[in-house]
């Protein structure tokens, strides 16, 4: 039970940040038009190269399962700003169903964050080295 609820939680993880990987690397090769997209939309196209590392980089950590749960919050948190910004005419009912998934999936961050990344991660095996010391320290004293 434990390797498939294990795998179930990385292909969790994977599923969660495909989205932003993608999207991440998509504003890398439409760099312009996304920075026209936030313009109009009243943000700063100065703050594109944070958006793409935080969408890419954030994927990839959120993946290794590295300082899962900072990064998992700032994901939320990123989600739900985004979807404010760009979602939120409730006129459009497209536009409602988006600024709902980017809840959803701020949800499923906030879960990441309340219950860490599992075993396959970084941040398990970075858990397991730290906890051997201190036992040997323990047992020393």
């Amino acid at each position: 039970m434990s390797n498939l609820r294990n795998g179930t939680e990385l292909s969790g993880r994977i599923l969660l940040v495909t989205l932003f990987l993608l999207s991440g690397l998509g504003k890398i090769t439409a760099y312009a038009a996304t920075q026209g997209y936030m313009a109009s939309a009243g943000v700063p196209g100065a703050l594109l190269p944070l958006v793409i590392g935080l969408e890419v980089l954030g994927a990839l950590a959120i993946i290794a399962g590295w300082h899962t749960r900072t990064v998992a919050v700032l994901l939320a948190g990123f989600s739900i700003v985004s979807g404010v910004l760009f979602h939120s005419n409730f006129a459009d009912q497209v536009q409602m169903i988006m600024f709902l998934k980017n809840l959803a999936i701020a949800g499923a961050f906030l879960l990441l964050a309340a219950n860490g990344a599992g075993p396959i991660s970084v941040d398990a095996r970075k858990t397991k080295r730290d906890i051997v010391p201190r036992a040997a320290v323990a047992a020393n004293t």
